[in-house]
């Protein structure tokens, strides 16, 4: 059985407890990080201190990215993984973007969501949204040419935008029209595995 550590409002433990839905994998999950803390036995398998990690038939990982990768390979087959590698690369990219994308909304998350309102900080927050708007257009026009970011069928590589797709509407932030993203989320609210674990209130 796959292990999850890792507690689920983390965007990153998201990614891999919902994927692991998507691949009707059994698993069980751990509550690691933030107020549950690491313990030593923790540290031993991630001396990163940084969640997830997983265990799958002894193989220890860590790298949220680098698990929805392995199991996709291991587990998805080619629908999840595809054999030719200019499509698996024209998908993957939107893997490494969802840094960047995260990178850009982390103001408005923590200021809106982990701060106090008084120690919040307005021109952060609007900085966070403007720039978040910019790239969601990015986004936008990819899905305006197929309806998901691993082609014309859900995979692997709309996880990671997914999650944080979630975050980006549901935050109490301005957002620029992109017509192709909220079809694409519309689709992904529709999928179980998403509601169940992406869909949680943003802590």
């Amino acid at each position: 059985m796959l292990t999850i550590w890792g507690r689920l409002n983390s965007h990153n433990v998201k990614k891999v407890a919902w994927f692991a839905r998507e691949l009707d994998l059994d698993f069980v999950r751990h509550d690691v990080g933030g107020k549950f803390g690491m313990d030593a036995a923790y540290l031993a398998k991630n001396p990163n201190a940084l969640i997830p990690t997983i265990e799958d038939d002894g193989l220890i990982l860590w790298e949220s990215n680098a698990i929805l990768r392995y199991l996709a390979a291991r587990h998805g087959g080619a629908g999840f993984w595809p054999l030719d590698a200019r499509a698996r690369a024209e998908g993957d990219k939107w893997m490494d973007w969802q840094f960047s994308f995260a990178d850009a909304q982390r103001h408005a998350f923590l200021h809106l969501i982990r701060k106090a309102e008084g120690d919040r900080d307005p021109a952060k927050i609007a900085r966070s949204s403007t720039t978040t708007g910019q790239m969601m257009g990015i986004l936008d026009a990819a899905l305006a040419q197929k309806p998901w970011l691993s082609g014309d069928d859900f995979g692997v590589f709309d996880v990671p935008m997914g999650v944080y797709a979630y975050t980006w509407f549901t935050l109490p932030i301005d957002r620029p029209d992109t017509p192709h993203v909220r079809a694409w989320y519309d689709r992904l609210r529709a999928r179980p595995g998403y509601a169940e674990l992406v869909m949680i209130p943003l802590s």
